[in-house]
């Protein structure tokens, strides 16, 4: 069973087959991998090539402060001239080892050649002197040729040297660019993980709160059904004893008003006792005046 293969993987093996001077294809990938599917590799080949500009690019200019849709559109032009020269750089460089190439082989052809004509011609050597000069002539004119074709391949070779040099420098920066991005990945996967445990205490916290406000919410609740209560309560005992009172005040009055007519008998009664009590004693005096003359004559005898 194939084993899947990650954009990592792909993006891998784009990376050395560019190294090897190779455009990378959705089949030399699969080829390189031994594995994969065309459509997965399809997906991750074109993440590796929409992030190759930022990878070989050695500093972009900050368009933080530029508006969105231009900072959109000079990152894909900044994207197509990267491609752009990237595929030049290529074009070159596969150019070059062609005529590198073909120069080989046709210094081999032209090699070949003189020694078959030199075999000929000395062969033919002893044949005539007229033949032989016609040879050397032929032989500096070869010479002549290949050392042409030697300084083409010098220079070929040098063309290549640079063409590998720019190609290192293009490795470095790339190099460099994703060491930069797997920075930025680390530090924003500790950015999230930090701002989803702080998001989680603050989760925490906020359930605890709202926890302890329905407790509380419950606890008045139940302290406000309890005052209703007494407040009914008390409302109902006043209202007994404030008929309570209406009776006794009622009552009250009833005994005052037969108090009151009491007082006032009372009062008459009272008036009449000086004048029944001086009645008295004057009935009292007139009867103690006989009895005291008797007395005193009784004395006498």
């Amino acid at each position: 069973m194939a084993r899947g293969i990650s954009e990592s993987d792909v993006h891998t093996a784009a990376d050395e087959l560019v190294s090897r001077g190779e455009r990378p294809t959705v089949e030399r990938i699969r080829s390189h991998l031994g594995t994969g599917s065309p459509n997965t590799v399809t997906r991750w080949l074109d993440t590796w090539w929409k992030g190759l500009g930022d990878r070989l690019k050695p500093e972009r200019p900050s368009l933080n402060n530029a508006p969105a849709a231009l900072a959109q559109l000079a990152g894909e032009w900044w994207a197509l001239a990267q491609e752009h020269a990237r595929e030049v750089i290529l074009f070159e460089l596969a150019g070059v080892r062609q005529e590198l190439s073909n120069a080989r082989s046709e210094l081999q052809s032209e090699e070949q050649r003189f020694s078959d004509e030199a075999s000929r011609l000395r062969a033919t050597a002893s044949e005539s002197a007229h033949a032989e000069r016609i040879a050397l002539s032929q032989v500096a004119e070869l010479r002549g040729l290949v050392d042409h074709l030697r300084s083409q391949l010098e220079e070929s070779r040098e063309q290549c040297s640079l063409s590998d040099r720019r190609f290192e420098q293009a490795s470095a920066v790339a190099a460099a660019a994703e060491a930069r991005v797997a920075e930025l990945q680390q530090l924003a996967r500790s950015e999230r993980d930090s701002l989803t445990q702080h998001t989680r205490s603050v989760e925490d916290r906020a359930m605890v709160e709202i926890d302890r406000a329905r407790q509380e919410s419950k606890e008045l609740r139940s302290q406000l059904n309890n005052s209703e209560k007494l407040h009914r309560s008390i409302v109902r005992t006043l209202t007994i004893d404030l008929e309570s009172a209406k009776q006794c005040a009622i009552e009250a009055s009833k005994d005052l008003e037969r108090h009151r007519t009491k007082s006032a008998v009372l009062e008459e009664q009272l008036s009449r006792i000086p004048a029944a009590i001086e009645t008295a004693l004057r009935t009292k005096r007139r009867s103690a005046s006989p009895r005291k003359q008797a007395q005193t004559k009784q004395k006498k005898r």
